[in-house]
Order: structure tokens, then sequence, then C-alpha cells
């Protein structure tokens, strides 16, 4: 047997690879790596769509919905009709002014941080559905414009990737020679200085 057969085989017998397996005890592979991240990716996103795919809303949960959607409406049109209730009876309108302007300063900012609060958890609870379905959304349109994308699933055996006859730009630019400033100083020297050398 011969010195590079037993080498070889020490090396790269039986199904291992040992200079390989050394180099990834320094340095990861860069493969491996990919794969192992695009599966964490994979199954936090699967974790995430599963916790949130079967919410199942009752009854209690529509109705509390639509008693969360009611201040909002009932405050602006409030505002409108007291502008309507001042213009129609004066009298009756500053009677409920009057009655208003006795109401304690704390009174008010209490009424002032409940509706703060109120109108701040619903924008914090709203921009995080937002946020989660922009997320689930763009995870939907990256696995789709991955398997439309040709490049992706372009191999050897698909020839005609990079033909450019559809874009007559594309194709003047890949026609036309780059500039090469080496070449063109070599050109502009004399043919006795490049035959002597």
């Amino acid at each position: 047997m011969g010195l590079i057969e037993v080498l070889s085989r020490l090396l790269f017998g039986r199904g291992r690879n040992v200079l390989r397996e050394t180099a990834e005890v320094f340095r990861p592979n860069a493969d491996a790596m990919a794969a192992r991240d695009a599966d964490r990716t994979s199954a936090a996103l699967a974790q995430f769509g599963a916790e949130f795919a079967n919410l199942r809303r009752g009854r209690f949960d529509r109705a509390m919905d639509a008693l969360n959607r009611v201040p909002r409406p009932a405050m602006a049109l409030g505002t409108l009709a007291m502008f309507g209730a001042a213009m129609f009876d004066p009298v009756w309108f500053s009677a409920r002014m009057a009655g208003l302007a006795v109401v304690p300063e704390p009174l008010w900012w209490l009424m002032g941080a409940i509706v703060s609060f109120y109108f701040g958890a619903r924008y914090q609870a709203k921009g995080h559905d937002f946020r989660r379905a922009m997320r689930l959304g763009q995870h939907g349109l990256h696995r789709i414009a991955r398997a439309e994308d040709p490049a992706e699933t372009a191999g050897p055996d698909s020839p005609g990737t990079a033909d450019s006859a559809p874009d007559a730009a594309l194709t003047l630019d890949a026609m036309r020679p780059e500039a090469n400033p080496a070449l063109n100083d070599w050109r502009r020297r004399p043919a006795r200085e490049i035959a002597g050398r």
C-alpha cells in the first residue's frame, strides 16, 4: 500500500474529513450555521403563528371590543352635540356649563388621567396587533418572493437565467467594455518597449 493511499485514508477515510473537522473547531461552518439560523427563525415564527392562530373570540370578547369602540365616537359626537345645544337652547347650555365650572380641579385631573390611560392602553394594544400582523405578513411575503425568484432556484442545469434579452439597456451595458486603466496604459506604450521585454 502506498504512502499517499495511507495518508488519504487517514485524512478522508470512513466518510470523515479530518481537515474539515479540525478547521471547524476554530471557525464554524458557514453553511451549517446559516442552516441552524434558518431553522431557529422558522421554529420561532411557527411558535408565534401557533400561539396567535387559534385565537377564538367568544361573545364576551366581541362585546368588550364593541364597548371599547364606543368612547372615541361618543366624545367626538358629544362635543358636536354641545355646540348644537349651545345654539339651540343657550339657557339650558349655560346651566350645564355652570355645573361643570364648580367641579373641583383634582377631579378634572383624575378624569384626564383616566382618559389618557384609556387611550394610551388602546393605542399600545392596537399598535402591538398591527406590528404582529405586519411581521406575519412580511414572513409570508418573503416566502412567496423566495419561491418566485428565479435566481433562488437557478442552478447549473437552468441555463438562460442571466439572459438580458428582454432588457435592452441591460444588454447594451453588458456589451459595452468596461474601462481598464492598466490595459489602456499598456496600449499607449510604444511597440519597441513592449517587444524588448
